[in-house]
């Protein structure tokens, strides 16, 4: 009996800025369960980071890193796809068919371009305005079911299940309308440490942990981080910037060292400076190792050519089979 074909997830990741802890626990440790389970492509989106950084002279150690720290925390390249965006050139195939089945007014409403016209007013490119297209057509190129993405990505979601629509009506049913893949409350949003909003890999560096973090720079930020005198009364509520905290312990410390510091906090015994004192030496011995292991991948320049190769082929299989059944949907097949 032959084996059930697995279903195809799809996800991109941007050659811009390090990874940090809010990627890792909201993507990351996700990405590395699918890799078992379904036909994983990861795709470092290089064509993608074009549309707002002309300047390419980082590119090259900009997609090592993300390999390499991608690899670092877990995803295996003999499981999951992981390629380069422009190591795949029926990209540009697909993207300019369906160009054509993309109106100019719904792309400049969305919010995204929006912003970065806001953002870049000096810059704003038609590659800006069709990152849409560019991004459905990476979904649409593996004929993915699955997208794990966030809420700021979903509006491009519903564009790509759009042009997958128009595509099938005009030309036949070729792709599926991917939806959004989660695992349902393991979606966590990793809170920054100045309390305010989410990490984020270029806002408030010092408020964000990186995953290339030395241990002294971890254990300076932890320190800062904004906390109170503390509770006058047993069984208070905990205000925000405290629940961070707490939530970044749940996140690397012990179910020990977390009920303690609840049960302290619950007394009103709790000592803000050991709490974070402990905070930070667990955070040190979960992103040290990670660190060293992306460094080390990173010195090893044959084994990502080696990594950017398996994964472009096994993209480009998918790929080469998708291209062919739109050439022939759209009749684009001469001899």
């Amino acid at each position: 009996m032959s084996e059930k074909k697995k279903e195809v997830v799809m996800s991109g990741i941007r050659p811009t800025g390090y990874l940090h802890l809010g990627n890792y626990f909201g993507a990351i440790r996700n990405y590395i369960k699918m890799q078992d389970e379904f036909e994983c492509f990861f795709m470092v989106a290089d064509l993608h980071s074009l549309t707002t950084h002309p300047d390419t002279k980082e590119l090259k150690q900009n997609v090592h890193r993300v390999l390499a720290e991608n690899i670092a925390c877990g995803l295996n390249p003999n499981k999951a796809a992981l390629y380069c965006q422009s190591h795949v050139h029926e990209t540009a195939e697909l993207y300019l068919y369906l160009n054509m089945l993309a109106y100019k007014g719904e792309l400049e409403k969305t919010a995204t371009f929006k912003d970065k016209v806001r953002q870049h007013p000096e810059n704003v490119n038609a590659g800006l305005l069709t990152y849409p297209v560019l991004m459905a057509t990476d979904i649409l190129l593996h004929r993915a079911k699955y997208v794990p993405v966030g809420k700021d990505q979903e509006q491009h979601l519903e564009m790509t299940r759009n042009f997958a629509q128009r595509f099938n009506h005009r030309y036949g049913e070729v792709f599926p309308e991917p939806i959004a893949f989660n695992f349902g409350d393991n979606l966590l949003k990793v809170p920054s440490l100045d309390g305010g909003g989410k990490m984020s890999k270029s806002e408030n560096q010092m408020a964000t942990l990186y995953l290339a973090d030395e241990d002294d720079t971890i254990r300076k930020k932890i320190m800062k981080a904004k906390t109170d005198s503390g509770p006058t009364e047993n069984n208070a509520a905990k205000p925000d910037y405290i629940e961070n905290i707490f939530l970044l312990m749940k996140l690397v410390s012990a179910e020990d060292v977390i009920k303690k510091y609840e049960d302290d906090f619950n007394n009103c015994l709790i000592r803000y400076g050991d709490m974070k004192k402990q905070l930070a030496e667990d955070m040190v011995q979960f992103i040290a190792p990670i660190r060293q292991k992306a460094l080390d991948i990173m010195a090893n320049e044959n084994y990502l050519k080696e990594v950017m190769e398996t994964g472009a082929a096994k993209a480009k299989e998918s790929a080469a089979g998708t291209i062919e059944i739109v050439r022939q949907a759209m009749g684009l097949k001469y001899y």
